[in-house]
């Protein structure tokens, strides 16, 4: 998930309209979980959160993670690549749904944020590069509380188009048989992730990662597939949200219009797309996604 580091005197500004953005949003999720928590107080005849029971333990815990967002983007000059009207979008999502599984390709200065907007939900990081994973989620790093995993991607931007055939020829990763956990056989499913990703049904799944703007880095082909079956394989009721950044290169669109479909886009704000993908019919009767 690439950022740039801007001079201090261009991002005192941005930093700003962070801070306000962050702890707004988060001081109205607040309050309004406060507001339900006293209305149920006043219908279970006034018990209350105390130090020994787990709500207040929860309270509290939310009440540090509110804290260290604030103070993680009040003392940093790194801003997000995303728009604060592409942030918006996915923000917009997560309130509505409430708590949310929430998955999310790529770590960031940002990922603080996302965790911050579901509390109470399961937000998970796929991050390619260990050392940004150290430096952010390590020891002594920064963001320690979030839950991220190093993902080894074996694709590389350089082979998009080979990959296309690739899907075309490989039985296994058609529609009609796709699947992740396992699947060797096709070069763009993730078949080698935590057992905590493939054993959870996502609401959301972000796809900012891995990176995708040189021809050695790996490249978004295999999160873009493998989201787009998690999307399909979804056995709860409801659709699965899936958005992708940077549409505005090209392999990203190929790959969306391929995998996640132009009929599922439901919004586009600035280089995000915003899918809504429905669980596939049983059987899978087609070998194409679209």
């Amino acid at each position: 998930m690439p950022f740039v580091q801007l001079k201090v005197e261009r991002t005192w500004f941005l930093g700003i309209l962070t801070i306000g953005f962050v702890g707004g949003a988060c001081f109205i999720t607040t309050f309004l979980r406060t507001a339900t928590t006293a209305r149920s107080i006043c219908e279970t005849g006034g018990m209350v959160a105390s130090p020994g029971n787990s709500s207040w333990a929860e309270a509290r815990t939310e009440q540090a993670q509110l804290l260290d967002a604030i103070l993680h983007y009040a003392t940093s000059r790194l801003t997000p690549q995303q728009t604060a009207r592409e942030i918006q979008a996915c923000i917009d999502v997560l309130r509505r749904l409430g708590p949310a599984n929430f998955l999310v390709f790529g770590l960031g200065h940002d990922s603080l944020m996302w965790k911050c907007f579901n509390l109470r939900g399961t937000t998970v990081f796929l991050e390619e590069d260990p050392k940004f994973y150290d430096s952010l989620v390590g020891p002594g790093g920064p963001n320690t509380n979030l839950t991220a995993f190093v993902v080894r991607y074996t694709t590389k931007m350089s082979e998009a188009a080979e990959l296309v055939q690739h899907f075309r020829e490989e039985p296994d990763c058609s529609a009609a048989r796709s699947f992740l956990r396992g699947n060797h056989r096709c070069r763009l499913a993730l078949s080698m992730l935590p057992g905590e990703v493939y054993d959870r049904e996502w609401d959301v799944i972000l796809i900012d990662g891995p990176r995708g703007y040189y021809m050695e880095a790996p490249g978004r082909m295999a999160s873009i597939y493998s989201a787009a079956v998690m999307a399909r394989n979804r056995k709860r009721p409801g659709v699965t949200h899936v958005f992708l950044h940077d549409v505005n290169r090209k392999v990203e669109k190929v790959y969306a219009e391929l995998f996640l479909c132009r009929k599922y886009l439901v919004s586009a704000v600035g280089n995000l797309w915003h899918f809504e993908i429905p669980p596939a019919p049983s059987p899978h009767l087609h070998t194409n996604f679209c």
